[in-house]
């Protein structure tokens, strides 16, 4: 297997597109990101692009055809890969491991979603398939309520309270307000948290990701190669992936995501690092409380002290590990199939030093964290800066 880079990232604004169709924003990443990588369409030798459910919010499926054409790459292979949340971090992946290979020289790996097109009880209906349908969703267990299930059971093992996930909430409002791709650029306070109405109790409105548009794109090449065209090239350290249970009555804990446990442990092994090399990470925070685990079952901070870390502030930016610096899923938006692409490119920001507003300090190393569902898939990705 022989080393991959990331060459060129780009991104549209996260939120409500209302002017913008599914296709315009895969175009508008797509271009920023080839320009970015400063290279030409005729360079690239394959597509994997993540989307989790298309079909059920705009009517389109075959959207690795449709990425294809719309970016006039045609005739080169163009792949749609679906893991729910994490399709564009398996999308990711993919074109890592095509490169890796040798199969491929330079790939394009994009993730792209548009949600507001239909009812906020539609995209829950669609959401809630990344879910086990016939145990959680047909028995009315949407996400929110799955997640409190869990939050429910980390505040009685742990001592976790809702304040604690609060801080989560506020830290990537902070974070999100210095990233102009974020959805919501406004900060809020534990009281606002506390105050904002209950969706599945303990969780709140200001504790949950929203329904988001957006799309999100990165150009991968191999190391040996990237000079060519990239001057700041971000070295893929480690892929890793990792399964479950489809459903959270089937898993061994409540309280954490052994995929992502596991992702996690072998994605250090590759890269020959610890928790303790990575300055930032863009973790999975669909709700407050996914956060708090993600930090645990990554190894940055012991069981049962996520929430205690987050309200103590270690996880602020410049802190023990900066943490969610775009705002996270909470506050720079959520379009599914597009999650795990942005947590690349903000990624690569951080490490070529290029966040402005929000730019951690001394970024060597970064990680980033991609989940379907409630914890059935978890992605993990480490980078270095470019040498």
């Amino acid at each position: 297997m022989r080393s991959v880079s990331v060459i060129g990232v780009g991104m549209t604004k996260f939120g409500e597109h209302w002017d913008s169709s599914f296709r315009e924003m895969v175009g508008e990443a797509g271009a920023k990101a080839v320009k970015d990588a400063g290279i030409e369409g005729r360079e690239l030798q394959a597509i994997y692009g993540g989307c989790m459910a298309s079909g059920r919010f705009i009517g389109q499926e075959h959207i690795g055809a449709l990425i294809a054409d719309q970016m006039g790459l045609n005739p080169i292979p163009s792949t749609r890969c679906e893991a729910a949340c994490a399709s564009g971090g398996v999308a990711f992946r993919q074109g890592f491991l095509s490169v890796a290979s040798g199969a491929y020289d330079v790939v394009a790996v994009g993730g792209v979603e548009k949600m507001t097109d239909i009812s906020t009880e539609d995209a829950a209906l669609a959401l809630g398939g990344a879910g086990d349908q016939e145990w959680e969703l047909f028995n009315g267990a949407t996400f929110p309520a799955i997640y409190a299930l869990m939050a429910r059971r980390h505040m009685l093992d742990y001592g976790t309270t809702e304040e604690q996930m609060a801080a989560c909430a506020v830290k990537n409002h902070a974070n999100a307000t210095h990233n102009p791709y974020a959805q919501y650029r406004r900060a809020v306070t534990i009281e606002d948290v506390m105050n904002s109405g209950y969706i599945a109790e303990p969780l709140k409105l200001l504790d949950c990701s929203p329904i988001t548009d957006g799309a999100a794109v990165a150009i991968l090449c191999a190391t040996e190669k990237a000079r060519q065209f990239s001057s700041k090239p971000v070295e893929i350290l480690a892929s890793s992936q990792a399964s479950d249970s489809l459903a959270l009555a089937d898993r061994k804990s409540l309280t954490g995501l052994s995929a992502t446990r596991i992702a996690a442990e072998q994605a250090f092994k590759q890269a020959k690092l610890s928790p303790a090399d990575i300055q930032v990470a863009e973790v999975h925070d669909c709700f407050t409380i996914a956060e708090v685990m993600a930090i645990e079952d990554l190894g940055f901070f012991k069981k049962g002290t996520g929430g205690k870390a987050s309200a103590d502030g270690e996880t602020a930016l410049n802190a023990r590990v900066s943490v969610n610096t775009s705002g996270g899923l909470k506050a720079c938006g959520h379009p599914v199939g597009a999650t795990g692409v942005k947590q690349v490119v903000e990624a690569c920001w951080q490490l070529r030093g290029e966040a402005e507003g929000r730019q951690a300090a001394n970024v060597e190393h970064a990680l980033t964290h991609n989940v379907g569902g409630s914890g059935a898939t978890a992605v993990v990705h480490i980078f270095k800066r470019g040498d």
